[in-house]
């Protein structure tokens, strides 16, 4: 009896093993997939995992990697983690891409915007890149990209020390120069934007000729019938 007890705790012990290993398997995947920061709610989702073992098994990930002394690690901030490449790879990575990987078009050029104009107050960005920028900058706030200091009603918008370290760019007062695919995308954006306000301000125009014109017409009419 004892003996069958003994056997059936090593199979439990077993199955649990195997469970934990394919649960990993499956986190590690979602990592590696997404290639992006990702919340709590996000690896719940992607994963299918228990909320109450993921957590644990984030870190259980996080040592394997250590222990291993992988070029690859995973990294968490505020509350955010994602599959990097460890720092002291920055240079191969760097070559390889400048973050395009990470932010949709829209928001590389909002941050490039801020890079190109900073520092710069969060009304000016809103006005040239749309309300699609408050998204945008909560995204590089959370991410510690850029600083936000309070201003009267609106905030001064300024690049952070990681920032730097992101993108593998001095800071200023050291002889930094902007990557080119920064300054372009700003110039992009801008541009882009011009283009639609004054599209937008010749439309206006349009409308408020073709009102003008009808209420004449309307008047004139009036006073024919009169």
């Amino acid at each position: 009896m004892e003996e069958n007890l003994k056997v059936s705790s090593k199979t439990i012990d077993e199955i649990d093993e195997a469970r934990e290993k394919e649960d990993l398997k499956k986190l590690e995947a979602v990592f590696f997939i997404s290639g992006r920061w990702l919340n709590i709610s996000e690896l719940i989702s992607l994963s299918d995992l228990n909320p109450i073992i993921l957590r644990e098994l984030i870190e259980t990930l996080k040592n394997k990697y250590e222990r291993a002394d992988s070029a690859i690690e995973i990294v968490e901030k505020n509350g955010l983690w994602k599959m990097d490449v460890s720092q002291e790879y920055d240079e191969i990575i760097n070559k390889l891409a400048t973050g395009s990987a990470e932010f949709t078009k829209a928001e590389q050029e909002t941050l490039a915007i801020i890079a190109y104009k900073q520092p710069m107050k969060q009304s000016v960005i809103i006005k040239i890149r749309g309300n699609k920028a408050y998204d945008h900058i909560k995204k590089f706030s959370d991410l510690n990209l850029i600083l936000k200091k309070r201003a009267g009603h609106t905030y001064e918008l300024s690049l952070s020390e990681d920032f730097y370290d992101y993108f593998s760019v001095q800071e200023k007062g050291e002889g930094n120069k902007l990557p080119e695919e920064i300054i372009k995308d700003a110039e992009t954006g801008t541009e882009e934007v011009r283009e639609d306000s004054e599209k937008k301000e010749v439309d206006e125009i349009k409308d408020s000729s073709t009102s003008k014109k009808k209420f004449e017409g309307d008047e004139i009419k009036t006073n024919e019938e009169g």
